[in-house]
Formats: C-alpha cells, sequence, structure tokens
C-alpha cells in the first residue's frame, strides 16, 4: 500500500514493457509501474499488482492471468487495469481479426472476474520508430501495429469502460533503452504520465 487518500486497487499487466527490470530500466521504481504508482500515491492509497511477462501476446496475457487468478472461486475487486500489450502481437504477425478476438477475451475476463474496473489500454507504440529494427522490416512492422491499433480501437467501442491512452508526439531516440526496442527511464516516466493524464475517476467507475 503506498500514499494516502482514497484506495485505489490496480492491476498492470502485460508484456516486457510493463515488466520493466532487465529490459531497459536498473529498478523497478524507475520502470513503468513503479513511476505510475508513484504518480497516483499522491492522490491515493494505491494497493497494486503486477501480472506481465517477456514475451508476452495478447493470447499470453489471457493464459497468465487464468494462470494467477483462476484457482478459487473469488471475484478479485479492482478499480483499474492498465495493460501493455500487442508489440509481440506485431512481431509475430497476428491478423486484426485473431488480436480483436483476444481482446474481447480479455475485456470479457476483467469485466467478470475483477468487478468491471476502468480499464487503460496503452496504445501499440510506433514500431517503426525502433532502432533495433532495420529497414524494411521496421516499416512493415510499424504498418502491422497501426492496423492492431486500429482493430484494439474498434473492440474498445464496444466497452464503455474501457479506453485507449494513446502516444501523440514522436518518438525520441532517448526515450528507448539501449537495447532499442524497450523504454528507457525517460521513456517511462512519458508514458506514466500518459496514462495518469487518461485516468478519470467518477462514482459510477469505483
Amino acid at each position: 500500500m503506498q500514499g494516502s487518500g482514497e484506495p485505489l486497487r490496480l492491476l498492470i499487466c502485460g508484456d516486457s514493457a510493463a515488466a520493466g527490470v532487465g529490459v531497459g530500466v536498473s529498478q523497478q521504481k524507475y520502470a513503468f509501474s513503479g513511476q505510475l504508482v508513484d504518480l497516483l500515491a499522491r492522490q491515493y492509497q494505491v494497493n497494486w499488482q503486477l501480472a506481465a511477462k517477456t514475451g508476452l501476446d495478447c493470447a499470453g496475457l489471457n493464459h497468465l492471468l487464468h494462470q494467477l487468478y483462476a484457482h478459487s472461486n473469488a471475484v478479485y475487486r479492482l478499480d483499474l487495469v492498465v495493460v501493455s500489450i500487442g508489440v509481440n502481437d506485431v512481431t509475430a504477425l497476428h491478423s486484426k481479426a485473431e488480436f480483436r478476438q483476444q481482446i474481447r477475451i480479455l475485456l470479457d475476463r476483467l469485466a467478470t472476474d475483477f468487478t468491471d474496473p476502468q480499464v487503460l489500454f496503452c496504445a501499440i507504440p510506433p514500431i517503426q520508430r525502433f532502432t533495433a529494427l532495420p529497414s524494411p522490416i521496421n516499416y512493415w512492422l510499424g504498418l502491422k501495429a497501426r492496423m492492431l491499433n486500429q482493430a484494439l480501437t474498434s473492440e474498445l467501442h464496444n466497452w464503455p469502460k474501457a479506453q485507449l491512452v494513446c502516444c501523440n508526439f514522436a518518438l525520441a531516440a532517448d526515450m528507448l533503452a539501449a537495447d532499442g526496442f524497450h523504454p528507457s527511464e525517460s521513456g517511462c516516466k512519458i508514458w506514466a504520465k500518459l496514462v495518469f493524464d487518461a485516468m478519470k475517476f467518477t462514482s459510477d467507475s469505483r
């Protein structure tokens, strides 16, 4: 439990970018999750969990959440879920239909097993700007990322308590870690602020 104010039950889940340590940052407090919780703790008593793993696509995330939370009949109480997923769906060349189906499964699980929390999906970043990827592979994967973001946006229209958090500025080199693929500490800081600014809590959603 961190911070003061109203309680906030938070789950951060997804891929290696959400997992943090070992993929661009030296300590969890500098990773996306640590920086987001630090921002939230200024207003809330944050009780948070992290369910993330390197290499997960959306189907893998669904499997991980099933492993972690499906072994009892309890309904887990959450106020907010932040999801970082999609880059590995891009690199695996999953179709828009496949990705959208897995997003639907994920949202249905969150709505039924986790007391229908608010869900913030982080848009798939502009992969064409990842310096680890040579041309023209980066160009084609960037196109694929835009296609899957379109599928994600379309599906979220069906879920009133879910929204997309978009990056509305260019991805600068210092926002990437030394591997040219994952976010750096400064990139995680900007990302956390984007998510924090996107949060809208109402009495109906809490």
